[in-house]
């Protein structure tokens, strides 16, 4: 993945970061035309990703950097799991909903209209709607963050909790569930694979945008070579920080920070400056 020269630099931490640059550095900057996302390309016509390519004039293309592979009920078995023993669910995504309701199905396991489920955003609890009715389950959330969710599960702490999670646990989770002091377990329900790239070997793109460690992997799998020089990396979220920084990556955008809560609204304030002089 070819790229270009580059001589501005962006402060590494994420709670002082900010996009701020003079207008003279800005000026020097070549403007902003290709943004890659490593991830699937959104289907809802309402994405912010759509407005931004139309209000900024930039093209936008996504692809996944990584896949999801869903264990199956051998390798749950394998693991020492039974679902009957579990009254209360803890997600902290979508894939973990999937692959939950999957494999309770393939094990041919009725989930009881008691069971609880404790989802860390609302998001994830909407969601749930593809396989229960909404209304008639126990249901709580959290604000997006894992410490919030705890909170919530620690006051309500009887019974025992199962976590379906990835093969790669972010450590910060069994951390914050730990402190509850509640009866839980985590099984691996699907696994994040490294997706093939070797077709984007020379296609330039101004903007690298990452969501996860897992996309900074899969870049130097299929890239071992590769050097940054002038692309831009966009980040979201310490961990995927963290994995930047852990290779030498130059971050010149990230998210969330006060200013830019999203992604998109990190990358527009970005390109104002670079393409707007803004």
């Amino acid at each position: 993945m070819p790229i270009r020269n580059s001589t501005f630099y962006s402060d590494n931490r994420l709670d002082n970061f900010s996009n701020s640059m003079s207008e003279k550095t800005v000026l020097k900057k070549k403007k902003i035309k290709t943004i890659l996302v490593s991830q699937p390309e959104p289907t809802s016509e309402n994405s912010p990703y759509i407005a931004l390519a139309e209000n900024e004039k930039v093209k936008i293309d996504f692809r996944p950097f990584i896949h999801v592979v869903g264990a199956t009920a051998r390798d749950v078995r394998k693991q020492k799991i039974l679902l009957p023993d579990y009254n209360a669910i803890i997600f902290t995504s979508r894939n973990a909903v999937d692959h939950f309701f999957r494999l309770a199905e393939e094990m041919r396991y009725t989930v009881p209209n008691t069971m609880r489920y404790y989802c860390q955003s609302e998001a994830i609890a909407l969601y749930l709607q593809r396989y229960i009715v909404y209304r008639k389950r126990k249901i709580s959330y959290g604000n997006k963050t894992i410490e919030d969710l705890a909170n919530i599960i620690s006051k309500n702490p009887e019974g025992k909790f199962l976590l379906p999670s990835s093969d790669k646990l972010k450590p910060s989770i069994p951390a914050a569930l730990n402190k509850t002091g509640i009866d839980w377990q985590s099984a691996t329900f699907f696994k994040t694979c490294i997706s093939d790239l070797s077709d984007l070997k020379d296609v330039y793109y101004d903007i690298l945008v990452f969501y996860s460690p897992s996309g900074i992997d899969s870049l130097y799998h299929n890239f071992p070579d590769f050097e940054q020089n002038d692309t831009r990396i966009a980040v979201y979220g310490k961990s995927t920080i963290k994995a930047a920084e852990a290779k030498g990556l130059r971050i010149d955008i990230m998210a969330p920070t006060p200013e830019t809560p999203s992604m998109t609204m990190a990358l527009q304030k970005y390109i104002r400056k670079i393409n707007r002089g803004k």
